[in-house]
C-alpha cells in the first residue's frame, strides 16, 4: 500500500513564466506514478485546467496525503500556515532565490521525489507562532506564522516605543523601529538581517530581535519556546504601528491594543530527501565556504 495516494499542488503566484514548465513536469510525473493530483487555484489556472477543477487550499488539507509546493520560501510559508491544522506534510520545489525551506530543484523532481513517495525521507517538524491582537474593547484577532511576527512602524519617520512582557513579567521598554519575534526557522529570515542569532530549528526557543534600537544595549534575546510574549505600544505612537506575520499578513494595530505571541499548538510538517543537512544549506546560502585546505596540499 503506497504511503501517499492523493497529492496536492500549491503554486507560486505572479510568475507564470517560471512556474508553468515545472508544474507541467511535476503533474506528468505524479500521474505517471498513478497518484491522484489535486490543484490549488493558481496551479489550475497556469495549467489551463477546466473551470471548477481547482480545490480551495483549506480543502487540500482534508483530502491530500501530501502537498507539493512549487515556488520559493514565501509560497511554502503560506502553504504551511494553511496545512498546519491538518498535519499534512509539505515538500518544496525551489523556484525562488535563497530556498532555506524548499530544497528540491526542478531538475531533480524524479530523483528526489521517487524515494519520498516510497517512504524514504527525513521528517521535519517546525514550530509555529500563534498571534492574538487584543483591542482595548476586547475584540480579538488571531493569526499564525512559521517564520516571524513583526511589530513595526509604518507611517512615521520617528521611532516607536514598545513595552515587552514575558509570562506576565515586565522585561523592557524600548525605542526602536520595531520588534521581530521569530521561531528558530525564522532566524534565517528578517531576524538575521536585524542582527539576530542563527538558531537550530530543532531547538524549542523564541527569538526577540529589536529593529534599529535607540539603545545599543538592547540586544537580541532568546527565550524558551513555551513562553508567552506580550507587546504594547506606548504614548503617541498609537495608530502608527503594524503587525506583520511571515511578511505576508498585515494588520494596522488598533490604539491601546496588546499583541500576544506564543508557540502554536500545531507545527509545520516538512519532508526532505534523505541526506538533508541544515548546516550544508547554511553554508551554501550564506557563503560560509567548505573545509580548509591544509597548507602545502
Amino acid at each position: 500500500m503506497p504511503q501517499f495516494s492523493t497529492v496536492g499542488i500549491i503554486a507560486k503566484q505572479g510568475d507564470p513564466e517560471k512556474v508553468v514548465g515545472t508544474l507541467r513536469h511535476l503533474g506528468a510525473y505524479l500521474r505517471s506514478r498513478r497518484l491522484h493530483v489535486l490543484l490549488d487555484a493558481e496551479s489550475a489556472h497556469l495549467l489551463g485546467a477546466e473551470v471548477g477543477t481547482a480545490v480551495p487550499v483549506p480543502d487540500l488539507g482534508a483530502q491530500c496525503d501530501l502537498v507539493i509546493v512549487v515556488g520559493g520560501d514565501g509560497t511554502l510559508l503560506h502553504a504551511a500556515r494553511m496545512m498546519a491544522a491538518y498535519g499534512i506534510p509539505l515538500v518544496g520545489i525551489n523556484l525562488g532565490r535563497l530556498g532555506f525551506l524548499v530544497d528540491v530543484s526542478p531538475q531533480d523532481i524524479e530523483s528526489a521525489l521517487d524515494p519520498i513517495l516510497a517512504g524514504e525521507y527525513q521528517s521535519d517538524r517546525r514550530a509555529m507562532l500563534s498571534v492574538r491582537v487584543i483591542a482595548d474593547d476586547g475584540l480579538e484577532r488571531s493569526y499564525s506564522a512559521l517564520n516571524d511576527v513583526v511589530v513595526h512602524k509604518w507611517n512615521t519617520a520617528r521611532m516607536i516605543e514598545l513595552e515587552v512582557d514575558i509570562d506576565g513579567v515586565f522585561v523592557s521598554a524600548q525605542r526602536s523601529d520595531g520588534l521581530i519575534i521569530a521561531t528558530p526557522t525564522g532566524s534565517t529570515a528578517y531576524a538575521l538581517s536585524g542582527g539576530g542569532p542563527l538558531v537550530d530549528p530543532a531547538l524549542n526557543a523564541l527569538l526577540l530581535v529589536p529593529i534599529c534600537p535607540h539603545d545599543l544595549s538592547n540586544r537580541p534575546l532568546v527565550v524558551p519556546g513555551d513562553r508567552r510574549i506580550a507587546v504594547r505600544v506606548r504614548g503617541l505612537d498609537q495608530g502608527h504601528v503594524q503587525v506583520t506575520c511571515d511578511g505576508q499578513a498585515d494588520l494596522q494595530l488598533p490604539p491601546r491594543a496588546t499583541i500576544q505571541v506564543e508557540r502554536h499548538r500545531h507545527s509545520a510538517h516538512l519532508l526532505h530527501p534523505r541526506g538533508h543537512d541544515h548546516y550544508q544549506i547554511l553554508r551554501a546560502k550564506l557563503g560560509w565556504g567548505g573545509h580548509l585546505t591544509p597548507i602545502g596540499a
